[in-house]
């Protein structure tokens, strides 16, 4: 709809282009294609590519550079070879394998140390994976809906408002019990399981 707009204001080339992109954009998202379809997708790419130069001779583009590339616009190319082998779009979206994209590829390369990075980026999804599962699983047996380890304070702690805190403890009182490791070997430090420490 925004063609006609355009028309006059800038080259008559420029709107050719955008039209034939617009034809090409269109055509892409039919839901059966023919050889009919795919001859007219072909017409509106030929088109485009011929149209796109008028951005070179504008001097939008350098006519010195080795070559001319449009940003996501070097796909339409394949079109066709995976239209005839996979089948129709049909008003598929690419926005799902990007944030895929940016979860499986860019975070995990910038937490390697950019050195074999391919290496440590499938050890990084094999974790998260691991990880995933993991918590399925926990999840799944109730292990994560109720902290597993709760600290025994068997009296509560009395409040002692006096100032004078260097006399001897009451007779009797216990404020707190330490368990000491009961085997030899490394001790462990527990802490309490919650959702916020698996998260």
């Amino acid at each position: 709809m925004w063609v006609p707009a355009i028309e006059g204001f800038v080259p008559q080339d420029i709107v050719q282009y955008f039209n034939a992109y617009l034809d090409f954009c269109y055509i892409a998202r039919v839901s059966v294609f023919t050889h009919s379809t795919l001859d007219q997708l072909n017409e509106a790419l030929k088109h485009f590519h011929e149209y796109r130069k008028v951005f070179q001779s504008t001097g939008i583009q350098d006519p010195t550079s080795a070559g001319f590339s449009l940003p996501r616009q070097h796909v339409m190319v394949h079109y066709h070879w995976h239209i005839e082998n996979f089948g129709a779009l049909n008003g598929l979206c690419s926005s799902i394998m990007e944030s895929k994209h940016i979860s499986a590829i860019k975070c995990p390369w910038h937490c390697s140390s950019h050195y074999n990075a391919i290496h440590q980026i499938i050890l990084t999804n094999c974790s998260v994976e691991k990880l995933t599962a993991a918590r399925a699983c926990f999840t799944s047996h109730g292990m994560l809906n109720n902290p597993t380890w709760q600290p025994r304070i068997p009296y509560l702690v009395p409040s002692d408002d006096d100032e004078d805190q260097s006399g001897a403890a009451e007779e009797g009182a216990i404020y707190n019990e330490v368990f000491l490791i009961q085997t030899h070997g490394t001790s462990t430090v527990l802490f309490p399981l919650n959702q916020t420490n698996c998260s």
